[in-house]
């Protein structure tokens, strides 16, 4: 059996990803995936199994109002969950049935913690607001995760029709994939200064996503105390929605110039 090195299993790591994955996950999941895949036959599929369980025992945490407790257990789930991309990413086991397993995994965790977390609040203060948490949890997760593969496919199909290349993420490249020629022409402005600054950094410009805000509901606020529930779940949940409709924004800007474009194609065509 082939022996992996770190170096190995940082090149499994995604070219750019969320900031809290960058700081504060990668650093652990990288050296647990060495050993993983170094001593173990651990398949991804299981690894991921795994993760759901880890988020089970998460849930149950917070619905006996272990806040500390859930915190640590689930970013121990997270953490694995990052795990098996890269053990699937370093040995090619990869498949169609592991993509869907770790998607809906995911979503299984959430909707088991946002619930375990309300029910337990809820059970110790009889204060209805910690439902309506769990609930908003719930709703925003599925949403950002539904909305998500929509807004993707409708730029494929725009661009299958413009037959354009599929551009890289944030379609923005990194400094050092941009000629030199090219960066002297380009205006230094400050956002896309900024967006070279988090590419060199593997950090996405989309700053606050679906993992940040899981972060500070289900990790950070419990760290922090009861106290920080309401609040911190309401700030992250309010700024994922403001990420949400910029992006839907940008995806409207998208397709207008493609209506655009394909409107004007379409005048010349009849006058030629």
């Amino acid at each position: 059996m082939r022996t992996y090195s770190l170096d190995d299993v940082y090149e499994t790591r995604k070219r750019r990803d969320s900031w809290w994955t960058v700081y504060f996950v990668d650093p652990v999941a990288c050296r647990v995936a060495l050993q993983v895949a170094n001593h173990t036959r651990l398949t991804p599929n299981g690894l991921t199994v795994f993760s759901l369980v880890l988020g089970a025992v998460s849930a149950a945490c917070f619905a006996t109002n272990q806040l500390i407790a859930g915190a640590i257990v689930f970013y121990l789930s997270f953490m694995i969950d990052c795990v098996d991309g890269k053990i699937a990413r370093l040995k090619g086991t990869g498949t169609p049935f592991g993509l869907w397993l770790d998607y809906v995994g995911d979503r299984v965790r959430v909707i088991l913690c946002a619930g375990g977390l309300a029910y337990g609040q809820y059970a110790l203060t009889s204060d209805v607001r910690h439902i309506l948490l769990g609930a908003g949890v719930a709703v925003l997760d599925l949403f950002r995760y539904v909305n998500a593969p929509q807004m993707k496919r409708v730029r494929e199909v725009v661009r299958e029709e413009r037959g354009e290349r599929e551009p890289d993420e944030d379609l923005i490249e990194p400094l050092e994939r941009v000629p030199l020629a090219e960066r002297t022409r380009r205006p230094r402005s400050f956002p896309r200064r900024f967006n070279r600054f988090l590419a060199r950094h593997r950090v996405r410009s989309h700053l606050i996503s679906g993992i940040e805000f899981h972060a500070a509901v289900f990790v950070v606020a419990p760290l922090a105390g009861a106290w920080a529930l309401i609040p911190l779940a309401a700030l992250a949940g309010a700024l994922l929605l403001v990420n949400e409709v910029f992006l839907v924004y940008r995806l409207w800007r998208f397709t207008r110039r493609h209506d655009v474009a394909s409107a004007q194609e379409s005048r010349e065509h009849v006058l030629v």
